[in-house]
Parts: structure tokens; sequence; C-alpha cells
């Protein structure tokens, strides 16, 4: 029987939330199937004007020669790492300790490819050039992802990607951007995706995150990377008789969204400044690089959680749904910014924030 989660029932009780686009519900793939004449014919088999040219325009979008839509991250990552792994003959790959493909895939990496993964960088901070100049394991891809969520979102410059990127093409290393929140950075770097892609050999970019779609993924690199990874995608069992329901809230909600990521960006310094005006609370990053960021509370779990389960309930704002422990005295959610925030009104935000800060103080 499902047991009901107190913490969790009141975010959803309340009429806006701070985080997300909104509640996560079957609205959004009808809302989605809403902009289509329901006689236009389906993808069959990865093949079909309806997949092939979400494709290419997904393709042109983050300036690659081609793309080829999975129906999910996790599958196509795997994959991209296989084919560099393959191309070179090393079954070594690089990246952060906790990265997506190390804490949340059951090692899938490891049991269905075969494939060892050499940790760079401490797990507080991002990778570094210094990281990868210091590796003395060859391998033969490095993954990036830009922004390391696990840690807050952080992202390092610029610059250094290009010097990493400048290495790895000198040395031979392939460089793969997990790039699910590919979206999500480009207001901070000030870039285009083409512009950040061009920096690296293949690229996976998710459409449920920021952008809001059900489910589904691309991935995107020189045709021949791409027509291997589409034999891949067989033998994964990724080629589902359909995958219109995800191309089709993958393509509206791109459309929808893909302009609005500057102001996600910048609600999300705003609301992190708002965060850091409370007794007791910080963020990771201070100054947000993205639309998130994570909330640490100098206070154990279980206080925090009563304390906004009264705010939630008294205010009909949710502030979170997700708070997870750091340590006994200290506990932190992710925050990230979508369609929600805009529609509270100032007043109603200031009002809940002077409510928690004077609730931190009291504690």
């Amino acid at each position: 029987m499902y047991k009901i989660n107190p913490f969790s029932e009141s975010f959803k009780n309340t009429n806006q939330q701070l985080v997300g686009h909104g509640v996560r519900n079957i609205q959004i793939l009808k809302d989605a199937l809403n902009e289509l004449d329901g006689n236009e014919e389906s993808d069959v088999y990865g093949a079909g004007n309806f997949i092939e040219d979400f494709q290419t325009k997904m393709a042109e979008f983050l300036g690659k020669e081609s793309a080829v839509f999975f129906p999910s991250g996790t599958m196509a990552q795997q994959i991209a790492l296989r084919i560099w792994c393959d191309q070179k003959g090393i079954n070594k790959v690089a990246y952060h300790p906790l990265s997506h493909l190390e804490i949340h895939e059951e090692d899938g990496l490891k049991k269905l490819h075969n494939i060892e993964p050499i940790l760079l960088a401490d797990k507080s901070r991002v990778i570094e050039l210094e990281d990868v100049l210091a590796m003395n394991e060859e391998i033969s891809c490095l993954l990036l992802e830009l922004p390391q969520r696990e840690i807050g979102g952080q992202l390092p410059s610029y610059e250094t990607l290009e010097s990493i990127s400048s290495y790895c093409r000198e040395k031979g290393i392939k460089l793969q951007l997990d790039g699910a929140r590919l979206m999500e950075i480009l207001p901070y770097y000030k870039k285009t995706a083409a512009e950040v892609c061009s920096l690296f050999d293949s690229v996976y970019m998710s459409f449920y995150k920021g952008i809001g779609g059900v489910a589904g993924a691309i991935l995107a690199g020189d045709t021949d990377f791409i027509n291997e990874s589409k034999v891949w995608k067989r033998r994964h069992g990724g080629d589902l008789i359909s995958l219109y329901p995800y191309i089709i809230s993958a393509n509206v909600y791109f459309d929808q969204r893909a302009n609005k990521m500057e102001q996600y960006y910048h609600n999300a310094v705003e609301l992190a400044e708002l965060f850091n005006s409370c007794h007791g609370i910080s963020t990771i990053p201070q100054i947000p690089v993205s639309n998130m960021f994570h909330v640490h509370y100098n206070a154990p779990l279980e206080k925090i959680k009563q304390i906004i389960i009264a705010l939630q309930e008294e205010t009909k704002i949710g502030i979170t749904s997700n708070l997870r422990p750091v340590n006994e005295e200290v506990c932190y959610s992710e925050i990230s910014i979508g369609d929600q925030y805009s529609a509270i009104s100032k007043e109603d935000l200031h009002n809940v924030f002077k409510k928690l800060n004077e609730e931190m103080k009291s504690i």
C-alpha cells in the first residue's frame, strides 16, 4: 500500500511553487498533443519523417552533423562511451566521482560494457584542466557534465573548457558532453549551444529536465558516430515501435522554453539571494551559474522538515519537495527554476522568506 509522505504532500497541496514547471502529470502530454493533427503518421522503429525531422532540427541546433533520439539519456551516454572505447581499443573513460554514470546507473557501464571509469577531481568541485593533465591512465574518452548537478550545478570557466578540449584533441582523447541541462548553462556562458558543443566530439541533451517534456534524450556527433549509435540503440532495445509521445513533448516544450532559459537563470540568482539572506541558510553556489542550486540548512533534517511543512501549509507556496541530510546537523534541498517562479508575486515571495528567516532564527 502506498504510504503518504507528509513532506511531499505539503508541497503538492500548495497553490504556487518556487521550483519547476508545475505538476508532472498526464496533462503535459495532452497539451503537447493538442499541437498536432491526429492523422499525422508516427515514427516506426526509428524511421519516418516525424523522428527524422526532429533529429535534423536538433543536430542543427547543437551544431553537429547528425543526431539520434533515445528514450533515455542513460542509454545514450553508455552507448556513446562504448563507441569511443571500441574505436580506440581502450576500455577506460574518465569522469567526475558524482557523475550520473557512477552513482545512479547500478554500474551499467561496467556490467554491460566492461568499461572501467577513472574518477577525476574531488567530489566537492568540478573537473579542472589540472585534473586532466595529472591523469596517469590512458583513456578513450573524457566525460564532462555541465552543470555538475550533485554539487549544486557548478561549472568550470569557459576558458577551462576550451583548454580541456584542446588538450584532448591533441592527445586523441574523445570528449563527451553530459549536457542533460545544456540549455540551462547557455545564459551564464553567453554562448550558443553549437558554440559549446563545438568543443566536444559528442553530446547528449535531455528533454525532460529544464525543457519539461515527458522523457527522452538526443545524442549528437558526426555522421559515422551517430550511425554506429543507432546500431547500439537497436541492441539495447531502444528502438521502440514508436517514440512519438516523447518526441512530440520534446519538440513542443523545446520550442516553448528554449528562449526562457535566461529568465530561469536570473530568477535562480534572485532566489538564491533570498535564501542566503536567511539566518542559518546558504546556497551552493552562492551565486548560481544556471537555473539550479543547492540550499543548505544549518539544522537537523527533521527540524527543517517541520518548518517547511508549516510554512507551505500557511502560505500555500511550495518551497521544496526534496530534503536530504548532509550530516546530523545539516540538510539540503535541490532547487531548479522553471515557469512556476515568475507567477509568484514579489510581495508573497518576500513574505515567505521573512517567515522562513524568523523560523530559522528561533532554532
